[in-house]
């Protein structure tokens, strides 16, 4: 069986802006999301999600490359400025292209 190369876009926010993230993903044609609470620290401080404002989601969206860049971008320039917003993405191989 044959890998299908898609592109995983993963953005680590505060849980706050978790059904926006999701509105914006579909809006860009994001075939699908995986979203799982997260802890960790860095340059704005520590996400321990001892209290509801404290909360981390990571939400993973595998998709084409071209729509992963839309929603990146998007994310950049509406929430980065002024919320704690981390992405990334990686080539990946899928056994199931028809579902991304």
């Amino acid at each position: 069986m044959r890998a299908h190369q898609k592109t995983l876009l993963v953005v680590i926010a505060e849980a706050t802006l978790e059904k926006a993230l999701i509105r914006d993903a579909r809006a860009v044609g994001a075939p699908g999301n995986t979203n799982t609470e997260v802890r960790g620290g860095g340059e704005r401080g520590e996400r321990e999600a001892a209290w509801e404002a404290d909360r981390s989601i990571e939400m993973k969206v595998i998709c084409e490359g071209a729509v992963a860049q839309r929603l990146a971008e998007h994310v950049l320039a509406c929430y980065a400025p002024n919320y704690a917003v981390t992405l990334f993405t990686a080539a990946v191989g899928v056994f199931r292209p028809e579902k991304f």
